[in-house]
């Protein structure tokens, strides 16, 4: 049987897969997409009160944190699909709600939402794209022993995208509050320094709240959540680009394209957090057509799939909790390190001295 070689042109083109998608999957409800935003902050509300309310008791807090945490996750993806547009067809909906939820979680809207349609445009691509990016071998041998520690020794980059908001990855300059970053281009500055203002009045509200509550109890309700959020984030994104069983391309020059780079990106299942994160786990038609309501997600992926073929990986199907993702993720941050310098379709490759395992 003819081994199937993930790299190849695929035999379809990116018409076919929309064509194959039924038309009421493009069509964004304001109101349902609204219903998921109180919904969301229905539950936030209600866990605090539950936590303030039993918070002599040993057992409330990990169980407040866990939840929050993945609550917090669940706003930052509706954000997120106004970022993408998917949240409505109106431009001001889209970024009053943004901003909104954001900013509660400390994420800087637009100049987010800027660096992700980055990550979107050039999924794939060696240097252009944005997001959990590829080292050269070159790049990855300028690395310091700490900074290697903390990018490829698991949970240290379950951490990770408070830094990357503020200085990107390595060998990337810019940062995602400065109107004059690299990032953005000058027509996009008033937008960032709009986003960087919201996040500065967030942080002074956390700070003033602080002196009301005191420092410990804020610790408790708002900075343990937003910890178990940043995990959730690093390690749903990495994963939806890294850590599958068989090893994926990357690409450069004129091997790239729109639809080869997204078909790199891998669908996985979440178990009960599907429906609680609003199905971020259908990865590849969202990649590909990041215009899709999250609502739809699944039915157009189950419509994509005759098309897709064989560059369509199936997820593993999960239990209530995702726990075999965890060997996916401590596998591929400890193998997956840098790409080669040279090539126009690169593989990861793994440092074998930094992991201590000697080269046959």
């Amino acid at each position: 049987m003819e081994q199937f070689e993930p790299s190849a042109p695929p035999p379809f083109k990116i018409a076919d897969i929309r064509a194959a998608i039924p038309a009421h999957c493009w069509v964004k409800n304001p109101w349902r997409s609204l219903s998921y935003v109180l919904r969301d902050i229905l539950v936030i509300c209600s866990l605090v009160a539950i936590a303030v309310f039993f918070h002599n008791s040993s057992w409330v807090w990990p169980v407040y944190w866990a939840a929050q945490g993945t609550m917090f996750w669940a706003i930052f993806v509706l954000g997120h699909d106004c970022g993408h547009g998917s949240f409505s067809d109106s431009t001001n909906l889209n970024s009053i709600v943004g901003h909104i939820l954001h900013s509660l979680i400390l994420v800087p809207y637009h100049g987010w939402r800027i660096s992700h349609r980055t990550h979107h445009q050039n999924h794939g691509h060696v240097e252009n794209d944005e997001s959990w990016v590829p080292l050269t071998e070159k790049n990855y041998k300028t690395l310091d022993a700490p900074t290697k520690l903390l990018r490829f020794k698991v949970p240290f980059p379950l951490f990770a995208y408070p830094l990357y908001l503020w200085t990107r990855s390595p060998g990337k300059t810019g940062s995602h509050f400065n109107p004059y970053s690299e990032l953005f281009a000058p027509n996009e500055r008033r937008y960032i320094a709009t986003s960087t203002l919201c996040w500065t009045l967030m942080v002074a509200n956390l700070i003033y709240l602080s002196t009301i509550i005191g420092p410990s109890l804020l610790f408790k309700l708002y900075g343990v959540p937003y910890f178990v959020f940043i995990m959730w984030l690093d390690f749903v994104t990495y994963l939806h680009h890294h850590g599958h069983e068989d090893k994926l391309p990357w690409y450069r020059g004129k091997e790239w394209s729109y639809l080869r780079g997204g078909l790199t990106t891998v669908d996985r299942d979440y178990g009960m957090f599907n429906n609680i994160h609003h199905d971020i786990g259908t990865h590849v038609i969202h990649h590909l057509f990041p215009q899709i309501p999250h609502y739809h997600l699944i039915e157009a992926t189950m419509a994509a799939k005759p098309v897709l073929g064989k560059y369509y990986r199936e997820p593993k199907r999960s239990g209530p909790i995702p726990l075999h993702l965890i060997d996916n993720l401590v596998k591929s941050i400890k193998q997956d390190h840098y790409v080669s310098d040279v090539g126009d379709v690169v593989y990861y490759q793994t440092d074998y001295q930094m992991i201590g395992k000697k080269v046959e």
